[in-house]
């Protein structure tokens, strides 16, 4: 069974904890960040829904971390079924999400795809001071940073410091 999943959603929604500045932040600290946020994703806006989504957020960072099992995202996706009808392709699911959880059992149910899909590809961001995950559409599956251009550079640069000092002392 094929479900349509949101890659987009399930990072962005990881990613609402960013940190800026060296001090960590919440996109989705309050109801009106929140129901923004849900609204440019596409997803029904309301106050029951944003509180899903920030508990979804925190079981599925700390399933991803290899902080928490599985089993912890187990109550977001309770109720969800599909639905099968044929079309011009053979048989479409198209899921039946329960209200006030759509969003949450959205990100949930991709994150099963990515981890039956792409094991070991949704993964955190290798520089222990950032708090932001990647998928790995590379063909190696070797990227171990958000970014190359920020947290890439910046603890290549960290080594590189490291090994000139260390260079310096034992000589």
């Amino acid at each position: 069974m094929v479900i349509d999943t949101d890659e987009k959603l399930l990072l962005d929604l990881l990613n609402t904890t960013p940190v800026h500045e060296g001090r960590p932040c919440d996109l989705l600290a309050g109801p009106a960040d929140g129901l923004r946020w849900l609204s440019a994703h596409g997803q029904p806006a309301s106050e029951e829904e944003w509180r899903a989504a920030l508990d979804a957020r925190a079981a599925l960072q700390d399933v991803v971390r290899g902080d928490a099992p599985p089993a912890a995202l187990a109550r977001f996706v309770e109720g969800v079924s599909c639905l099968a009808s044929l079309g011009g392709e053979g048989i479409e699911w198209t899921p039946r999400l329960p209200d006030g959880r759509v969003a949450a059992a959205r990100a949930v149910l991709t994150w099963d795809a990515l981890r039956v899909s792409g094991p070991g590809r949704l993964r955190a961001c290798a520089n222990d001071e950032c708090r932001l995950f990647l998928i790995d559409h590379s063909r190696p599956n070797t990227a171990r940073w958000c970014s190359m251009a920020g947290c890439g550079n910046r603890m290549k640069a960290r080594r590189h410091y490291q090994r000139t000092r260390q260079g310096k002392t034992d000589g």
